[in-house]
């Protein structure tokens, strides 16, 4: 970690907005496993909070990061750092510490309560949803100038892959019932990479009449194993297609 993303990442962990969000996540976790006598509803509790919760602050918090940070930005742009490396350095440092109070969080109880490959593949998958916001964030701050804007675009988005899609999807699919669209339904699935995720871990859990109409198409066509190596290679497009977007899009910008 190079030293600006280094005083990115420390800068972060020292606001309050990021300790209030670690005392959430630490409260909600250990108060599911404490109060659920069977393991496997409490992941489940933690994964839906965390499938809520995580893409929410993740997304906005680093798209209001990058408005207020535009000063920061131009100052270290007159100096002789690379575009490239200084935006990745800001990445680093956002992701970073964004991951890190979600794994303190919310990665003790499940190490604690859950120390086997399903607690790590929810925490897995958690970082993996904070990776994701962050690069949708970066991609929204740099093509959108207004930052009234930027944040309500990120709650939109925000409220679409947790709240809306399914809702738009099981509309599809009841319009669409008599015609053979499981290969509609499969591709739609991708395009909501918080469902990937919690696809990822029903398939750990084994939870097939949880895993809803897409999610029982996908295994359906792929199988179990290769529809968690499809979801997870998705899931990685998801992360850096946004970034890359948004590095060409940086490169390119008049930040004054």
């Amino acid at each position: 970690m190079n030293n600006i993303a280094k005083i990115i990442f420390l800068d972060i962990l020292k606001s309050k907005i990021t300790l209030i969000y670690f005392i959430v996540l630490a409260l909600v976790s250990w108060i599911s496993f404490l109060l659920e006598e069977s393991q496997s509803k409490a992941v489940l509790t933690v994964m839906y909070i965390v499938l809520f919760s995580v893409p929410l602050m993740a997304l906005l918090y680093s798209t209001i990061y990058i408005y207020n940070s535009k000063e920061f930005i131009t100052l270290l742009l007159s100096q002789p750092i690379k575009r490239g490396r200084l935006w990745g350095s800001i990445y680093t440092g956002v992701s970073g510490s964004l991951c890190l109070a979600f794994v303190a969080g919310a990665g003790i109880p499940v190490i604690v309560y859950s120390f086997n490959m399903t607690g790590f593949l929810l925490l897995g998958m958690g970082i993996g949803i904070t990776l994701v916001s962050v690069s949708l964030a970066f991609l929204i701050a740099v093509y959108t100038d207004d930052k009234s804007v930027g944040i309500g675009i990120s709650i939109l988005l925000w409220l679409f892959f947790t709240l809306l899609y399914d809702a738009i999807l099981l509309f599809l699919l009841f319009q669409f019932s008599d015609y053979p669209i499981e290969g509609l339904t499969m591709l739609l699935l991708m395009l909501n990479p918080v469902d990937l995720a919690r696809l990822q871990i029903m398939l750990r859990l084994d939870i097939a009449a949880m895993l809803g109409y897409s999610g029982a198409v996908f295994i359906d066509m792929f199988g179990t194993t290769w529809s968690a190596v499809l979801s997870f290679i998705v899931l990685l497009a998801w992360i850096v297609i946004p970034y890359l977007l948004s590095l060409k899009r940086f490169r390119k910008k008049d930040i004054v």
